[in-house]
């Protein structure tokens, strides 16, 4: 795969700069969180990593059981410590790991060395991009990505890839955040937020995302909007740990605006 694919910003944000080490994603999961059930009046540490934590969980839990039976990746790994949730907690037949960034790729494998040593044949870290998988045709029951799709500079190649790389049957759940459909939705969100005025994330509407799906070949594409447990607890939890006035504080704004919103959409292979 051909390196200079990764866009400037995704480089340095998860490359030297290496943004697990940031106070507002502590544990090294880096995502927003699933804040469900978790006391927002006193925050630690240890419920900003359960947030994350519980996100992953919101997404496994849409593949089906036996999950012993399924080979899984998951597009976007980052540190890996998402895939090793998975075989740990949920038992999956195996899970791969796959990111566009080396640095990610090198840092999951040392972050999981000892679940990579207990499991050497059902946990791997693999490089590449979410229109170039390293799989063949027809080589996964189920692919997921968490909080990754907003950094593909488009999705239409994702979608099709998706399918090549899943079985007839096999299911696709994709978490992230998507944005208003309308000519200023992106210019608007580029004001308000840092991470779309340098082009680390991109305005993808979810409109023109499950309709890529549906084009792919998926079936029963659906998508669950599940903003009211990401944006409130993630606000109240940057509320203590950034500068008062920081652009992440704007995510929450964005929201109520009808801006942005976080979605679990879930798709399955005909």
């Amino acid at each position: 795969m051909n390196q200079d694919r990764i866009p400037a910003a995704v480089r340095r944000t998860y490359g030297v700069d290496d943004l697990s080490k940031a106070a507002s994603f502590a544990g090294g999961f880096i995502n927003f969180g699933d804040w469900s059930g978790i006391d927002l009046t006193t925050l630690g540490p240890e419920d900003r990593v359960r947030s994350q934590e519980q996100l992953y969980r919101r997404v496994l839990r849409g593949f089906p059981e036996p999950h012993e039976r399924l080979r899984l990746a998951e597009v976007g790994c980052g540190r890996g410590l998402g895939a090793a949730l998975a075989l740990r907690e949920f038992r999956f037949a195996a899970v791969t790991g796959v990111d566009i960034h080396p640095d990610q790729i090198e840092r999951a494998r040392a972050v999981n060395a000892k679940a990579l040593a207990t499991y050497p044949d059902r946990l791997a870290y693999a490089l590449g991009a979410a229109d170039e998988l390293p799989f063949p045709d027809a080589a996964l029951d189920g692919l997921y990505s968490v909080e990754a799709a907003q950094h593909f500079r488009e999705l239409t190649g994702f979608a099709h890839e998706a399918a090549r790389v899943l079985r007839p049957g096999g299911r696709l759940v994709v978490t992230t955040f998507f944005t208003a459909e309308g000519p200023d939705a992106a210019e608007r969100l580029a004001i308000l937020l840092g991470s779309f005025a340098d082009g680390l994330d991109v305005a993808h509407p979810l409109g023109p995302f499950t309709a890529d799906l549906a084009a792919a070949g998926f079936t029963g594409v659906a998508a669950e909007s599940v903003g009211a447990d990401v944006w409130p607890g993630l606000d109240r939890y940057l509320e203590d740990t950034v500068p008062p006035g920081h652009w992440t504080r704007h995510f929450l704004t964005a929201w109520k605006d009808g801006l942005i919103d976080y979605h679990l959409v879930t798709a399955d292979r005909a």
